[in-house]
């Protein structure tokens, strides 16, 4: 407390001397006959500063709540060219600043006052700082003249935010304004991104401000180390069975086209996780799609065979080494524009640290295959046709797969879905076919129910040419469904598909496979969301055979508000998919014995 009154003492005896300073110098120029302009008369608050850095860093949006603390910034803001959208949760602002950093690679910003506005920020910053979306976030706070006693609301929030965040900073000298935001935004969007956070006390935002927007400084592309591209092209050209599986970071890095390249020329399967869905497309002849749900699959079997694991823009939080079989017999080649991470399953042979487009179109110039993975394509084969069969049911409830199949069928190549979490995500990642990179939208790495609807709120504002569908559990549903509020109020139409089960379907799935099928503690009831949705000016649908979802969706794309469609699901399906796959798994390890 010493500490912050010596500091708020200087920080306020400076800006006080520097404004008698200003006001010394404007007289001086007036008793000269110099005539002044009305604006140049009065310093800027630190509050407005903030703002004018804001613009400099190219915001264009900010989601939030105002509160008390952050009335100079909300007013701030109204007299700059940065729209506010007021939200009706903390969380839900989180969540768009979140999916806006993904979609942009620019730092999406949200917004909050202290206190318990701070704390509901905490779940979207948390899933931005581990799924690697760039994000800052900004929360008002009491006076530095307040912060040494008991107050109310008062929480050391730049504490609170550090454990999820890559930078957490307090203004509390105004002069410091322009170097806090710049170092925000920069370490918000530079490396892996993440989240930063922005705290600003209620007087500090009041008091004249002698600084400046700082300018953005130049990305560097950083290329690999080329006797590490020519060890990775001898390991590639030498295996026998390699596959590559291709993370998050690599949509990041906008290297689809670099790694598709890869997989055809050189002829290696390539298996993605759920957030990199679609940097390969699932046509491509080598695609043996997605690899993340708990049990074992199809997939499973293509990395038990490998001797070599390209692994390209991986991150270990979204699937862990373990899910895919890391073994220390196989060699992994790391591709990414950051060193690996430190996991005793997953120790690289060699590390291809840099661009990644130009890392593989290097490799590409060394590397040569010629012998097609035979065993890959017979697995593909027999995951098509099982899929196919299971997207075939008539029944109603709905099975997950023929609801899957059908919105593939209305969606388009470049159109986003934004999955929640529940037992539908993992029937998503499955089922769900996807062309292009940033068109299935997962919170993985965090893995937090409620982000479906904010962040299709935010994929839709960005795209409003593209069909964007929310997907979600009636639990998630329930989480974050206040912002369809917002969707409303700010002419944002996307659609919302409500997987129904009255139950945490996946928590249950999870159960019913450890204790013998037998569950607890997840069912509840649920209101009638159709109601719902029109009680808050959406269109509310409900299906009820399983033929009229193409044409409800169709409908519901059509339509200039946001639209929610109810369907209920089988959910049946998931133990016989666990028991299915237990049965697949069992007779490849009778047929290696």
């Amino acid at each position: 407390s010493d500490v912050y009154k010596r500091q708020t003492m200087d920080a306020e005896k400076g800006s006080v001397a520097r404004w008698g300073l200003h006001c010394l110098l404007r007289l001086d120029r007036i008793e000269s006959g110099e005539v002044l302009m009305k604006e140049e008369t009065k310093m800027r608050t630190t509050a407005q500063v903030l703002v004018d850095c804001l613009e400099a860093e190219g915001v264009d949006v900010i989601f939030g709540i105002p509160g008390e603390e952050t009335l100079d910034l909300m007013f701030a803001i109204r007299d700059s060219k940065i729209r506010f959208i007021p939200v009706r949760h903390e969380q839900g602002a989180a969540f768009m600043a979140d999916v806006y950093g993904r979609l942009t690679g620019r730092a999406g910003v949200c917004l909050s006052t202290l206190g318990p506005g701070a704390t509901n920020l905490v779940t979207g910053v948390a899933d931005a700082y581990l799924d690697g979306a760039p994000l800052v976030a900004i929360t008002g706070q009491v006076g530095t003249d307040r912060m040494q006693l008991t107050s109310h609301q008062y929480l050391d929030l730049t504490a609170m935010f550090e454990p999820i965040t890559k930078r957490s900073k307090q203004i509390i000298r105004p002069d410091t304004v322009g170097e806090i935001v710049r170092l925000a935004f920069k370490h918000a969007e530079k490396g892996k991104p993440g989240a930063t956070h922005i705290d600003l006390p209620q007087n500090i935002a009041k008091m004249p401000a002698d600084a400046v927007p700082l300018k953005r400084q130049q990305v560097h592309d950083l290329y690999a180390d080329p006797t590490h591209i020519a060890a990775a092209g001898k390991i590639i050209s030498e295996a026998e069975n390699p596959v590559i599986l291709v993370g998050t970071g690599a949509v990041r890095a906008h290297a689809a086209a670099a790694i598709t390249e890869m997989a055809d020329r050189l002829h290696i399967p390539v298996v993605n996780t759920m957030m990199a869905k679609g940097v390969v497309p699932k046509d491509d002849r080598y695609s043996l799609w997605t690899i993340g749900i708990p049990q074992k699959d199809y997939v499973n079997q293509a990395f038990d065979r490998a001797d070599v694991v390209i692994a390209i823009g991986y991150d270990i939080v979204e699937c862990a080494p373990a899910k895919w079989g890391a073994r220390p017999d196989m060699t992994i080649v790391h591709i990414d524009n950051a060193p690996a991470d430190v996991n005793k399953r997953y120790q690289p042979a060699v590390e291809v640290v840099g661009d990644i487009s130009e890392s593989v179109y290097e490799i590409l110039r060394c590397a040569r295959r010629g012998t097609e993975p035979e065993f890959a394509l017979e697995l593909r084969r027999t995951m098509e046709a099982e899929h196919e069969a299971m997207a075939n049911d008539d029944s109603c409830p709905m099975k997950p797969a023929r609801i899957l199949a059908d919105v593939r069928k209305v969606m388009g190549r470049s159109d986003i879905l934004v999955s929640d979490v529940g037992a539908h995500k993992m029937w998503i990642a499955r089922h769900y076919d996807c062309y292009e990179p940033n068109t299935c939208l997962f919170s993985n790495g965090f893995a937090s129910m409620g982000f479906s609807i904010p962040g299709a709120f935010a994929a839709k504002l960005l795209y409003p040419d593209k069909k964007v569908l929310a997907v979600c559990g009636d639990g998630g549903f329930m989480m974050n469904s206040q912002e369809l509020e917002t969707a409303v109020r700010e002419k944002v139409p996307f659609v919302t598909l409500i997987w129904e089960d009255s139950s945490y379907g996946l928590i249950k799935w999870k159960e019913q496979e450890q204790f013998g099928g037998e569950h607890c503690y997840v069912d509840f009831t649920n209101p009638d969301f159709k109601m719902l949705a029109e009680a808050m000016h959406c269109k509310g649908y409900r299906v009820e055979k399983a033929e009229d979802l193409i044409p409800t969706l169709e409908e519901a794309f059509r339509q200039d508000v946001p639209s929610v469609i109810v369907v209920p699901v089988d959910y049946s399906e998931n133990m016989k998919l666990s028991e299915h796959l237990k049965e697949v798994y069992t007779k490849k390890q009778e047929a290696i014995i």
